[in-house]
């Protein structure tokens, strides 16, 4: 009996591992997303509960992160999941992360280390939803120089 026909073969649903890259990339997504809501509910309870100088601003302001949280927590699970649309959704949120991130550097303060980690993370992620393995694993082609007959 050959070696061949002990080892067993991969089932035809199991598709090629995912890369560490992947994971990594939805981490980041996932803590940028968490962070967004987290502000987000922070600004509802002020609002809410607090003494804000204006409550409709804190109240939708709290809302529009909430919301803007969702992007990349969708982003992170669609890319878990190896879904080709999750890297439209990743790159947008770590484009917006940059003027946020160049803003709190240009602050005083607190936010100036803010600003170091939030650039760290975008720019990170950038680099990984960037790759081309991260396009090749979430099954997404290039630009093709032969049109299909």
């Amino acid at each position: 009996m050959s070696t061949q026909q002990n080892t067993p073969s991969p089932s035809p649903s199991a598709g090629p591992e995912k890369p560490g890259r992947i994971a990594a990339l939805a981490a980041l997504n996932a803590l940028e997303g968490a962070a967004l809501v987290v502000g987000g509910i922070y600004m509802l309870a002020v609002g809410l509960f607090g003494s804000p100088d204006n409550i409709q601003q804190a109240e939708m302001g709290g809302l529009t992160l909430v919301a803007l949280g969702l992007i990349p927590l969708f982003a992170a699970r669609g890319l878990l999941r190896r879904r080709s649309w999750s890297r439209g959704p990743a790159l947008i949120t770590q484009l917006m992360a940059l003027p946020v991130a160049w803003t709190l550097l240009r602050a005083q303060g607190a936010l100036i280390p803010t600003g170091i980690v939030l650039a760290a993370v975008a720019v990170t992620a950038l680099v990984l939803v960037l790759d081309p393995a991260t396009t090749r694993a979430l099954g997404i082609r290039g630009p093709r120089t032969t049109p299909d007959a």
